[in-house]
């Protein structure tokens, strides 16, 4: 039986992150804004906990947060009992491998002067997860991984379309093996019937694999579909977080009604009443 007490694999302590404001010389604005303001929660291993917010919200602030791509201005992010904020570079490396984010814009996150077999084996290659004899086989096996035929190895980025890309770049994230995925809203920019496509995939390698993800999204539905528990952001805070159904049962935050309102419902005969608008944006964190 497992312990209850068992140290999360990921745990945020009251984590902040502010940015300079302004909008030039003669816009009368300056100043900070806070866009991940005192964030705390912990993540069991094999858990998928998806953020849901508007844009602006921080989220995808907090993620890079939690990746390590960013310093958080106070607050700490403990990882199986380690605080990696505390780190230095030679710590943060043996770490840093387990934690991999899959991002948005596919494209970007890929080098367009690179085979996709280059992207896929260096990473594996400089941390010896694989050799030169096996390299091949391993490149492969991501391939096979995510639904793509191992003849697409010697091909470059631009030759695949955006749903295509998006696979490539969750093969790049697994190629280091991780415990933890943070995924960066990856289907936001795709045409719906591709996020259905990635959204099957990411469950099944949740399954597969045993993954502990986090999960960045708009919308409630896309989110609740791989999401075990789901925290909801707002203005720079989590305004709410719990097991989804939940959230979707008995949401209390006023913004949480409101997300829920906005999730498209097929029969008009169940729509619910619209919720009134919520009012407050990025400019009511300026300090």
């Amino acid at each position: 039986m497992q312990d209850r007490k068992e140290e999360p694999l990921l745990r945020a302590e009251g984590l902040e992150k502010q940015y300079k404001a302004g909008g030039g010389p003669f816009s009368g604005k300056s100043g900070r804004i806070k866009a991940v303001d005192g964030v705390s929660f912990s993540l069991r291993k094999g858990e998928t906990l998806g953020l849901v917010g508007e844009s602006g919200c921080g989220k995808s602030t907090l993620g890079r947060l939690l990746a390590g791509l960013e310093k958080p201005d106070a607050g700490s992010v403990w990882y199986e009992g380690k605080n990696l904020t505390a780190m230095g570079r030679e710590e943060k490396r043996g770490v840093r491998t387990k934690i991999q984010m899959v991002f948005q814009d596919s494209y970007s996150s890929l080098n367009p002067r690179k085979r996709i077999f280059d992207i896929l084996a260096e990473p594996m290659l400089y941390h010896g997860l694989a050799d030169k004899k096996n390299i091949r086989e391993e490149t492969g096996r991501l391939m096979d991984m995510v639904g793509l035929p191992r003849g697409a190895l010697e091909r470059y980025p631009r030759q695949f379309s955006g749903g295509q890309r998006q696979r490539i770049g969750i093969a790049k994230a697994l190629s280091l093996r991780p415990e933890l995925l943070i995924c960066d809203e990856p289907v936001s920019a795709l045409d719906v019937s591709i996020q259905a496509q990635i959204l099957n995939l990411f469950r099944e390698l949740q399954e597969k694999l045993g993954l502990t993800c986090i999960f960045i999204g708009h919308g409630l539905g896309a989110v609740d579909y791989v999401s075990h528990r789901i925290a909801v952001m707002y203005l720079g805070k989590i305004v709410e977080i719990g097991d989804s159904r939940q959230i979707f049962e008995h949401p209390v935050h006023p913004y949480t009604r409101a997300l829920l309102a906005a999730v498209p419902v097929a029969d008009p005969r169940k729509r619910k009443r619209s919720q009134p608008l919520l009012e407050g944006e990025a400019e009511g964190r300026h300090l």
